[in-house]
């Protein structure tokens, strides 16, 4: 019989319905059970491209003598990460101080009172190089449960007051204001001694795509004119669009990869990773031109579209990195299989040219797939790629977590709409643009307050649980990043109401912000986080947003919030780079003004046109850009008392709303934004 999770709207959660644990939802009926039956929860969290919680679901949670021990001594509640991030957040924290490290599957034991005492990640069946066996653990846990409750309570307790002081950032950060010059620099000396020069990326294996630190960098690069920082960013950047991680075949990356020269990925493919990705790409091309930042921005776009995107309009969580029932098996060739697909000649010529190897590069004699140069014969390639994507069409998918997260789409969106607009893809700004309607009809006002979102929908019906603060900073992101591109104000002022949203309910009085909303359900700890993880921290992407936001409407009171917000970077960024690289990123946008450019001219004007793509095409750090006709009596502050310029149109290029005269040629306006000719 399904277990109560068959009620839920997670598609991982509901992978688990036939499971014979008795599985709660994370809810107040659940601790309430626990209560009354006296025993501890058992708070199993992960996600539904997680491959080490699939693994750990069919060794222990199908099996039904695990679940007979679980079911007896415990309340077992299942959390989808992704959907509940303050949940995860709170509860990692505390495996990483009782461990030193974590991830997922994340399974954390708490009292009735959701105070955590011991936890773990991934335990296997049975006691393996010096590890007990999960059902091990269950009863040494339900032992100690019983036989030494006192303790077991007050090390709860101890840990959550030290949860709770961890929480907490010195006021005087605030004060600090964004990180200076000296500061900025110091923090891409830091960057040097981690670099890997052989294989680009930083630190050893496994390598996660740097995606806000190659975004720090460039904007450095365009700042500085540092050469150093842009050949670790272009480096990095070659080197994973050549290697394993990326799907040479259908385009997208990975989350990551597990050796170090980015041959073996651990091969799901997460919206958030290629959204940041596309856009980093797209920067790098808009900076050098390099033809690879281009191709691989358009073919992760396509991939997104392709592959990710809903009925509805929006872009799905991930793709899983299993197929029947084998991590990568749908992904990975053997020569005989590319012999059998392109006949011998091609087949060893494919062979070669994506180092598919008779000893592999993966398991079973099978390898992932390289492009470690570019082909010699570029028709020959794209005849080859094309077949064996459709032969590899043919085989067994990895499944798809199609819930809609409100943050990640708002990712995709900035990345979908400039790309589209760079490259003169209007597809890829209709799909943004598509996006971000489902977004604002579906997400925006569907909780119990109308000025907010909700963190995740699926099949276009909105979701039960509150966004956090990095759904409200990314969507807003991303609208932003639409407006920009299309000039249309609606997108702006949704991104006024969200950044509202973040100042009223997140900040926690010292410049900061708390993750969660000050009318939020109540965990142990209120989290509060300024370091990246996979995506930019709530934080900063609170304070690239507002700085975004007040450039293009000339709020003083969203811009002192940002400054103050930065305040963080500053303490951390010369140190710890790498751990808030997108922080550094709005920092080198602080500093540099932003650059703030006007075009005006009628709608449809191609001297418009044509000065709005350069403006577009500024590497200038953070620079943003506001389009409109002066005789439409434009609403956005930048546009106002902005004329044509001898009955042509003009742009302003401006820092802080103090304004150059105006120029009326691509050419000019190249020269004042950073533009390649």
């Amino acid at each position: 019989m399904p277990n109560r999770l068959a009620a839920s709207t997670s598609p991982y959660l509901l992978q688990h319905a036939d499971n014979p644990v008795d599985w709660w939802e994370w809810s107040p009926d659940a601790f309430a059970e626990a209560r009354e039956r006296d025993v501890p929860v058992l708070l199993s969290v992960g996600y539904s491209a997680c491959h080490w919680c699939h693994v750990m679901a069919h060794e222990s949670f199908e099996d039904p003598a695990t679940a007979g021990v679980m079911n007896a001594g415990f309340v077992n509640i299942k959390v989808d990460r992704e959907e509940r991030p303050d949940v995860d957040a709170v509860y990692m924290a505390a495996v990483q101080e009782l461990n030193g490290h974590g991830g997922w599957p994340m399974t954390v034991f708490l009292t009735p009172e959701a105070e955590p005492f011991y936890a773990g990640t991934y335990f296997p069946p049975r006691p393996h190089h010096g590890s007990p066996s999960f059902t091990e653990v269950l009863q040494a846990v339900d032992r100690t449960w019983r036989e030494r409750r006192a303790d077991v309570l007050s090390a709860g307790q101890r840990l959550v007051a030290h949860l709770v002081a961890a929480q907490t950032v010195p006021a005087e950060l605030a004060e600090a204001g964004p990180p200076d010059e000296v500061e900025l620099a110091e923090s891409v000396q830091a960057l040097a001694a981690t670099y890997d020069p052989a294989r680009g990326g930083f630190g050893g294996a496994p390598k996660f795509p740097p995606s806000m630190t190659l975004e720090h960098l460039l904007r450095h690069h365009a700042r500085t004119g540092d050469a150093g920082a842009l050949a670790m960013a272009e480096r990095t950047l070659e080197a994973m669009a050549r290697g394993g991680i990326y799907d040479q075949l259908a385009g997208g990356f990975a989350r990551y990869s597990v050796d170090a020269d980015w041959v073996v990925p651990h091969f799901e493919k997460m919206l958030y990773d290629n959204a940041l990705l596309a856009r980093a790409y797209l920067h790098w091309w808009r900076a050098t031109g390099h033809p690879l930042g281009r191709r691989i921005a358009e073919e992760t776009c396509d991939f997104m579209v392709a592959d990710l995107r809903t009925a509805e309009g929006g872009f799905a969580s991930a793709l899983d990195a299993d197929s029947e029932g084998e991590e990568g098996r749908h992904a990975v060739w053997t020569p005989a299989q590319l012999a059998e697909v392109l006949g011998p000649d091609d087949g060893t010529w494919a062979a070669a040219l994506l180092g598919v190897t008779a000893a592999g590069t993966f398991e079973h004699g099978a390898s992932t797939l390289r492009l470690r140069s570019d082909p010699d014969d570029p028709q020959r390639w794209h005849a080859a790629r094309t077949r064996l994507l459709a032969a590899r069409s043919l085989r067994v998918q990895p499944g798809r977590d199609d819930k809609v997260v409100a943050a990640w789409n708002g990712l995709a969106i900035a990345a979908l709409a400039e790309t589209g607009t760079l490259l003169g893809r209007t597809d890829l700004v209709e799909a943004a643009e598509a996006a971000a309607d489902l977004l604002v009809s579906v997400h925006l006002g569907a909780g119990e307050h109308g000025d907010r979102l909700v963190r995740v929908s699926l099949a276009g019906a909105a979701g039960a649980h509150a966004g956090v603060l990095e759904d409200h900073a990314d969507v807003a992101e991303g609208l932003l990043a639409l407006y920009q591109c299309t000039g249309e104000e609606e997108w702006l002022a949704f991104a006024g109401v969200l950044l509202d949203v973040v100042l009223a309910h997140f900040a926690d009085g010292q410049g900061g912000f708390h993750d969660t909303a000050d009318d939020a359900e109540v965990l142990v700890a209120r989290p509060l986080d300024p370091g990246d993880n996979a995506t930019p921290s709530g934080w900063t992407a609170a304070a690239q947003a507002l700085l975004t936001y007040a450039a293009l409407t000339g709020s003083e009171p969203h811009r002192a919030a940002a400054e103050r917000a930065l305040g963080v970077v500053r303490a951390i960024g010369p140190r710890h780079p790498r751990a808030i690289g997108w922080g550094l990123a709005a920092a080198e946008a602080a500093l540099d003004g932003p650059r703030e450019v006007a075009v005006v001219g009628a709608r449809g004007d191609a001297d418009a046109s044509a000065l709005l793509r350069t403006a577009l095409m500024g590497a200038a750090p953070g620079l943003v850009v506001a389009v409109g006709d002066p005789a439409e009596a434009p609403g956005v502050a930048l546009l106002r008392d902005r004329p044509l310029a001898g009955g042509r149109a003009a742009a302003y290029v401006c820092r802080r709303f103090v304004c150059s005269a105006p120029v009326t040629t691509p050419a000019e306006l190249a020269a004042l934004v950073g533009s390649r000719p």
